[in-house]
């Protein structure tokens, strides 16, 4: 297909898909069905990828609706039926679609994109830990006298699942050390989400407690790993001997084929140590190394002078990307940054929908990788214009957090106050928060960003770290202070303290 061709063809599919009538009508099928058990749009998928044989006259009336907007979609991305019909036999993968269709029906074709439910959940359900690490967000240790119990978690979990949440990650707190995690994780399993944890993996230095969450439904773990030298781990976690139960923790998880990401806060403590953690991450052959943004929040706050400078952060991205480059195992980062400079050192044009990329495509360049929180996705063609939709930072349009108590937030990182609270799991209606809530708007708004991160040409792809830029600022709106475009607002914090 030619590049006028493929670009109309877009542009043809963004006027069906943000034409009202076709949005109303999406809102319609976003129902679920009784006779079925499912969301109509799964049913549809399901009818229309061949994975599902017969329906309701309903169900089978939406397969209809919807499939003439998927023809249109796939012939914009230059994808066949056969490799949409089986990229989309996985059940996690049609979740995922489902809920990107609900986005356009709820939200339109926006830029960044917004999905009709978070596609992560990251639940901290227990402030309870065995350690106590020096930049932890939760300042954990002890269990919260408002933890849910057993039955109000599963309840939670419902409520999620019936939302269309595809990634449920618990966290904490330690979230292994749980008396019912295993009930927990089976259940979010058993209602179809993809089930991890963020954990400390001193638990999992038992071979044989790793094979129960993996029986128990657990498919990701991802463990903390500060230092390549356990010194500066145990130093990190508080708790001398900390490093080798974790790294056998790892080498456990590796072992029962879970899905592994070996994670490590970059601070000045550990920052000469990230290039071997990387090379170590590969030699124990985990999937993925996330190399965290530091935010000064929780006990984070009493070790804020251990931040990085915006020229360390990017020194340390920029060693991130070559060793990915290099291969060995796939590097992500929180930090959005990590998107600017693989289009800096790769010369890709600031917007993926430049019609450089368009350009490249057709001269039959290597798809390139373009990092986001949550993976890093290969781009080519006219694929490569998603990158503005789905880039930058991920709080409250991609993923949110939730407390012990089910109190709503939109990330981790952010003070757990009533100031970025947005709403409580069962108190108010979820899925209404997600669709109106006023902070998530702001923080969704590439456009309202104030200096340098509102004019940057980078802000669909990056457009910085809210939690940073509210942790240093109190404004979710002001400049992430960690980047090299922002070194004035950086030594002014400085001088002011």
């Amino acid at each position: 297909m030619g590049e006028s061709a493929t670009v109309g063809t877009l542009q043809t599919f963004k006027a069906v898909a943000d034409n009202p009538l076709t949005r109303n009508i999406l809102k319609a099928l976003s129902k679920n069905c009784k006779v079925d058990g499912a969301n109509r749009l799964d049913v549809a998928l399901e009818l229309y990828v061949g994975s599902r044989k017969d329906a309701c006259f309903s169900c089978r009336l939406s397969r209809r609706v919807l499939s003439p907007i998927l023809s249109v979609a796939r012939r914009g991305f230059g994808i066949t039926r056969e490799q949409l019909n089986e990229k989309f036999k996985d059940p996690y993968w049609r979740r995922g679609l489902v809920n990107v269709i609900k986005g356009i029906a709820w939200f339109g074709v926006r830029r960044p994109y917004v999905p009709g439910a978070p596609f992560q959940v990251v639940w901290n359900i227990t402030r309870a830990c065995n350690l106590k690490c020096l930049h932890c967000y939760e300042s954990a240790g002890i269990k919260g006298a408002d933890e849910l119990t057993t039955e109000e978690a599963m309840r939670g979990i419902d409520i999620l699942a019936d939302a269309g949440v595809l990634i449920l990650a618990f966290s904490g707190g330690e979230p292994t050390i749980r008396p019912d995690i295993l009930q927990l994780i089976q259940h979010a399993s058993d209602r179809g989400m993809f089930t991890a944890v963020a954990t400390n993996a001193v638990l999992f230095s038992s071979r044989r407690k790793v094979r129960e969450f993996k029986k128990a439904g657990l498919q990701f773990a991802q463990i903390s790993l500060d230092g390549i030298d356990p010194k500066t781990h145990d130093l990190f976690r508080g708790v001398p001997g900390t490093f080798q139960k974790t790294v056998e923790g790892i080498r456990n998880c590796v072992a029962e084929g879970l899905f592994v990401e070996m994670a490590t806060t970059g601070t000045r403590y550990n920052v000469d140590e990230i290039p071997a953690l990387i090379d170590f991450a590969a030699n124990l052959g985990v999937n993925w190394f996330m190399l965290y943004n530091f935010v000064p929040t929780g006990r984070g706050s009493d070790i804020i002078e251990s931040d990085l400078t915006p020229d360390e952060r990017e020194h340390v991205l920029k060693i991130c990307w070559n060793k990915m480059k290099g291969g060995g195992v796939d590097v992500l980062s929180t930090a959005p940054q990590f998107a600017r400079i693989a289009q800096e050192v790769e010369a890709r044009p600031a917007f993926a929908g430049d019609a450089a990329v368009v350009a490249s495509a057709a001269a039959g360049e290597e798809p390139h990788v373009m990092p986001t929180h949550f993976y890093n996705p290969k781009l080519s063609g006219e694929l490569a214009r998603l990158a503005d939709f789905i880039g930058g930072c991920g709080a409250g349009r991609f993923y949110l957090s939730l407390e012990p108590n089910g109190d709503i937030f939109p990330c981790v990182f952010f003070p757990h106050d009533e100031t970025m609270k947005v709403g409580n799991l069962f108190k108010d209606d979820f899925e209404k928060v997600w669709r109106h809530s006023k902070l998530f708007w702001e923080i969704r708004d590439k456009d309202k960003l104030k200096e340098n991160c509102g004019s940057c040409q980078y802000r669909y792809t990056c457009g910085g770290c809210r939690a940073r830029a509210y942790n240093y600022f109190n404004d979710v709106l002001a400049p992430d202070p960690g980047c090299v475009l922002n070194r004035t607002f950086w030594q002014q914090l400085k001088e002011n303290h």
